[in-house]
């Protein structure tokens, strides 16, 4: 019924606790979830969570603010990107929220970092799983110069964990990607991410929880997991007047079409 589109299951605070999580998945009738990369060194085990559940994907990427990890080549991402159960490439982006004294322009490698990310999701034929903060206008920029037009050479994808305004949602929507929303939507401080969730196309938007962070209300301030996804449906059918199971149902198709290869479990 539900599928969360991104979530971090390998991280030790879920990994260690993976078949009471996959019960309580099954309960909730959460029947998939994307298992997210952010490094190379971690690939392995996502990959692993993948061929090992069949509820489970995985994405190949390196996190645009992880620093002193192994950078990922071209070659490394056409190689690994081409596994079974790997639907996805990043997540990537940008993120300027922690500069630590550097200046915009300090951040080339992360741009550069991101071009690389979106010319092997191009020439594979994935969608790109996107992370932006605090450099909407840089990622959408980036893209743009890519060649990432809404076309069909375009590899297309998520802006995942949607925080920005609506401008920011159009240009990304205009350039052909999806919108995925996580537990934020259901805070009391998130009015101006339920206004755009509001006006978001219903073939363009996804959910997600980004466990183990960004539980949602009830369970804020607890380790999110991907059975708590129904609760960002929930808070988003009662924002587009719409039953909580025809928000599972048009999310969850809106998962297969851009993940292509992802089938019901």
């Amino acid at each position: 019924m539900f599928t969360d589109s991104h979530c971090h299951l390998n991280f030790p605070e879920l990994v260690s606790n993976l078949p009471a999580i996959l019960q309580a998945m099954s309960q909730a009738q959460v029947d998939r979830a994307l298992c997210i990369c952010t490094t190379l060194e971690e690939f392995e085990g996502i990959h692993q969570l993948a061929l090992h559940h069949d509820n489970l994907w995985a994405t190949l990427g390196v996190h645009p603010d992880n620093e002193d990890v192994r950078e990922l080549t071209l070659d490394d991402l056409l190689t690994l990107g081409r596994l079974p159960r790997v639907v996805g490439i990043g997540e990537t982006g940008l993120d300027y929220y922690r500069l630590n004294g550097r200046s915009v322009a300090d951040m080339h490698w992360q741009r550069e970092r991101f071009r690389v990310h979106i010319r092997a999701a191009r020439q594979l034929g994935k969608p790109l799983v996107i992370h932006t903060r605090s450099a909407s206008y840089d990622t959408l920029q980036v893209l743009r110069e890519e060649g990432e037009d809404g076309s069909a050479d375009s590899a297309g994808g998520v802006f995942h964990c949607f925080t920005e305004d609506w401008d920011v949602a159009k240009a990304a929507l205009d350039l052909g990607f999806y919108i995925s929303f996580s537990g934020i939507l259901t805070f009391k401080s998130a009015q101006e991410i339920r206004d755009v969730a509001a006006k978001v196309p219903m073939d363009r938007l996804l959910i997600e929880t980004d466990s183990p962070y960004l539980a949602p209300m009830p369970f804020r301030g607890k380790t999110n997991n991907p059975s708590y996804v129904p609760f960002v449906a929930q808070k988003l059918a009662e924002l587009r007047g719409v039953s909580v199971e025809d928000m599972a149902r048009v999310t969850s198709h809106n998962f297969e079409q851009l993940f292509t290869g992802v089938n019901a479990a």
